[in-house]
């Protein structure tokens, strides 16, 4: 996969009454702007256009973007988020593919957030979550097979979405926790397994050959290293305390 275009949102000054399970405090506003604007630095240097939308009060979570859309160079998913707080945040996403590619809006029938949403060459792992649920991993299928995708439903136990704590990072590599290394439907991978204490680092952003990473977690970046690309330390630590990332800042296609 190679990205040329990226969508961001930045981040509201309301973000601090966003959805959240972590117990790490409320984010400072100004030092989340910078960590945004650091974010939206290194996407620009590494090649890709980013369009930047305006902040989004009504929705505190609206700068994780990543949640309201799968993009395809096919087509492009509207998802219906599994949190009742964020759906009206996909009405500004919609129209930003029209003219571009076939787009395909869920319904209301099942929930799907793009972060449970991991794409492997044309395979889709989809992570079965308090967010996402079967009808909206169905509803997805039934859009994306027709263009020769394949969609595997992954159970996750802990963490927020599947790509808080699975990520394809590039070499066929996943890198992931102990939970899931022996998974079968990941059996075709080499596999970096990360700590449970830098399971956070989990959520490591691969674009163009290009690694970025949570800032602050030794063993992981020793190993990802060891892929022999580039990688980017980034400080995510605002983001954290609203349970968000790396993958989550921005739709990539």
């Amino acid at each position: 996969m190679h990205f040329t275009q990226a969508i961001a949102r930045l981040p509201a000054d309301s973000c601090g009454s966003g959805q959240t399970t972590a117990q790490l405090g409320a984010p400072d506003i100004a030092a989340t702007g910078r960590q945004f604007l650091a974010y939206v630095d290194t996407l620009l240097r590494l090649g890709l256009k980013v369009t930047v939308l305006p902040a989004a009060p009504a929705f505190p979570d609206a700068h994780f973007v990543e949640d309201t859309a799968v993009v395809m160079p096919e087509l492009a998913v509207i998802t219906h988020p599994g949190a009742p707080s964020r759906q009206g945040e996909v009405d500004t996403i919609a129209p930003l593919f029209a003219g571009e590619r076939p787009v395909v809006r869920m319904s209301r029938h099942g929930h799907l957030d793009g972060g449970d949403v991991l794409l492997v060459d044309r395979q889709f792992f989809i992570g079965l979550t308090a967010r996402t649920d079967e009808a909206g991993i169905g509803e997805f299928a039934a859009a994306v097979e027709p263009y020769g995708y394949r969609v595997t439903a992954i159970e996750v136990s802990a963490g927020l979405h599947l790509k808080s704590i699975v990520n394809y990072v590039g070499r066929n590599t996943l890198l992931l926790t102990e939970d899931y290394r022996r998974h079968p439907a990941f059996s075709g991978f080499n596999a970096i397994v990360i700590p449970e204490t830098e399971s956070y680092a989990g959520n490591t952003l691969w674009i163009n050959d290009t690694l970025i990473t949570p800032q602050g977690y030794p063993h992981t970046l020793a190993q990802i290293e060891k892929l022999g690309m580039p990688v980017v330390q980034l400080d995510t630590s605002e983001f954290k305390k609203m349970d968000g990332g790396l993958t989550c800042l921005s739709l990539r296609f």
